[in-house]
C-alpha cells in the first residue's frame, strides 16, 4: 500500500512538474472576425479566408460556438460521467479542435476538497480521461490532447460549502499553442 502511494505521489509530482506554466482557456479570436461586408482574415487555423459577410468559415463558427458555451465541465459530487448539460460544450471543442488539427487541447481534472489527496487525484484524472474519450469519440486525434489532475489543488472556489464545492468539481480545457 504505501509503495502504491509512493508511486503515486512521484507520479504526480513528475506530470506537475513537466506542466507548461500558462494555458490559454479559449483560443484567440481571429483578426476581423466582428467586421461586416467583403473581408479577408487569417482563422485561427493560418488559413486565408475570403468571407462576404454573410457567409462564416467553419472554423470560425466553431470558434463562435465554443467562445459561447465555454471550456469548463462541472461534475456530480464523486462522479466522472459527463452531465448531460455538458455534452454540447464537449461537441463545441471537438468540432474546433477537428478544424484546426495543429492545435493541442490540455484537460484539467479538478475535485473538490472532500476525499484523501490520493483519491482526489484519481478521480481528478478519471474526470480529465471521461472528455478525453468524448472527444476522441468525435474525431480528435489522440496527439492532440494531454490530461493532468489537480485533485483539490487548484479550486476556483474557496469555502466549504456545496456551492463552492460544486465550482470545484469539474475539468477545465485549455488550449496551448
Amino acid at each position: 500500500m504505501r509503495i502504491t502511494q509512493l508511486a503515486l505521489v512521484l507520479a504526480t509530482a513528475f506530470a506537475l512538474a513537466g506542466c507548461p506554466k500558462k494555458v490559454d482557456t479559449l483560443p484567440d479570436k481571429p483578426a476581423d472576425s466582428g467586421s461586416t461586408g467583403s473581408s479577408t482574415s487569417t482563422t485561427g487555423a493560418g488559413t486565408t479566408d475570403t468571407s462576404s459577410g454573410s457567409q462564416m468559415s467553419s472554423d470560425q463558427a466553431a470558434l463562435q460556438e465554443l467562445q459561447k458555451l465555454g471550456t469548463t465541465i462541472y461534475f456530480d459530487y464523486d462522479k466522472a460521467e459527463i452531465k448531460q448539460e455538458f455534452v454540447p460544450v464537449v461537441a463545441a471543442n471537438a468540432k474546433y479542435l477537428n478544424a484546426n488539427t495543429a492545435r493541442k487541447v490540455r484537460l484539467e481534472g479538478h475535485t473538490d476538497e472532500r476525499g484523501s489527496r490520493e483519491y482526489n487525484i484519481g478521480l481528478g484524472e478519471r474526470r480529465a480521461q471521461t472528455v478525453r474519450r468524448a472527444l476522441m469519440l468525435q474525431g480528435v486525434g489522440e496527439a492532440q490532447i494531454v490530461t493532468v489532475s489537480y485533485g483539490e489543488e487548484r479550486p476556483a472556489a474557496g469555502g466549504s460549502d456545496e456551492t463552492a464545492y460544486g465550482k470545484n468539481r469539474r475539468v477545465e480545457i485549455g488550449y496551448g499553442q
